[in-house]
């Protein structure tokens, strides 16, 4: 259901910003777009720039890291983590100066998960106050998600309207509050008290739960038709 929203949230994105163009082109006021490649947080972004005048701009991009797989500890558990992004945006470009600096805003449909794992092993896993016996079958995993659509600040530089080859960078935030979501599996899911559970939860949320924003940082080339 939640791959199926993504999904109706980027087509509505695309069709705004292939009717956006359209309607520049018939006008005969369109200039020159650029298309531009970057890298950084979110990882590799590909878009399409088109300035509107000297002033203001739009853009259209899709942002991805791909998979991370990392072993860490939260609140004494050890956690296989893995963390998955994907992202498109519409941006909005204001050009403050009339150069290349940049005021962006704009909004983001995203794909971001943090998957928290742990297994037992015949040892044990402390979850809030009690210290758990556990066995091979059993499992604990936690899902930190920020929500799939997301408003977008920052500032940067360049897509001006100008030929040729463009640098560009950008920094900024996809803005919104991150939610956890948990799984008990395995024979000792009949044990684990809900006390403990909630308690484990608000660790975790003081923690890696405390996502308020996504940032960006990304350093790119682009060339202007």
């Amino acid at each position: 259901m939640r791959e199926q929203q993504v999904i109706r949230t980027v087509s509505a994105v695309v069709a705004v910003a292939s009717i956006g163009a359209a309607a520049l082109l018939s006008a005969g006021s369109a200039r020159a777009g650029e298309v531009y490649l970057k890298a950084g947080l979110p990882g590799l972004v590909l878009g399409w720039a088109q300035p509107l005048n000297s002033y203001f701009g739009v853009r259209l991009d899709a942002a991805t890291v791909g998979t991370l797989n990392e072993r860490r500890v939260e609140d004494g558990i050890a956690y296989d983590a893995t963390f998955k992004g994907d992202r498109a945006a519409l941006l909005a470009d204001w050009f403050v100066f009339g150069g290349g600096f940049r005021f962006t805003g704009g909004v983001t449909s995203s794909r971001y998960s943090l998957d928290l794992l742990a297994t037992g092993a015949g040892g044990s896993i402390t979850v809030g106050n009690t210290t758990y016996v556990t066995s091979s079958a059993d499992r604990f995993s936690v899902r930190v998600r920020p929500p799939s659509s997301m408003p977008y600040v920052g500032l940067g530089w360049g897509h001006q309207s100008n030929s040729g080859l463009r640098f560009s960078f950008d920094i900024g935030a996809k803005l919104g509050k991150a939610t956890l979501s948990y799984a008990l599996a395995g024979p000792w899911a009949s044990s684990v008290s809900q006390a403990d559970i909630d308690a484990e939860l608000s660790e975790l949320r003081e923690g890696v739960g405390r996502v308020r924003f996504v940032p960006q940082l990304t350093f790119g080339l682009g060339y202007s038709f």
